[in-house]
């Protein structure tokens, strides 16, 4: 089987290798993220007499959660308030990587095509 033919980096227009550029030095700027769904909880209490059970506005809380997929079952993880602010800011960065994803695969396909149609224009001459 033969190798597959690279084109020379100057068949890509500038414009998207810069852009690539850029999108993969925003790589190197993301801090620690994590996956998942950040819940703010207010419970009811399993006292019956307790006022927590009648008046929504009196539960008890708030309890924090970090909930996340491994191994497909559902983990839950108890937060104090002091490390919300790192999950949720962790959970932010998560959200950039995935969007920072999603635009290099959409870059990448768009070279791809440029490159394939220079690719058989180059092979009918």
């Amino acid at each position: 089987m033969s190798k597959p033919r690279r084109l020379p980096s100057t068949a890509i227009p500038d414009h998207y290798a810069e852009r690539f550029q850029t999108l993969k030095q925003q790589f190197q700027q993301l801090e620690y993220f994590c996956k998942g769904t950040l819940l703010k909880r207010m419970m009811k209490c399993g006292k019956v007499q307790c006022a927590c059970r009648h008046d929504p506005a009196k539960r008890h809380g708030p309890y924090f959660e970090w909930t996340y997929k491994a191994k497909g079952k559902t983990v839950n993880v108890k937060l104090t308030r002091n490390v919300m602010p790192l999950f949720r800011a962790a959970s932010h960065q998560y959200r950039k990587l995935r969007s920072l994803l999603n635009r290099l695969e959409t870059l990448s396909q768009t070279v791809l095509r440029h490159q394939t149609k220079l690719a058989q224009s180059a092979d009918r001459d």
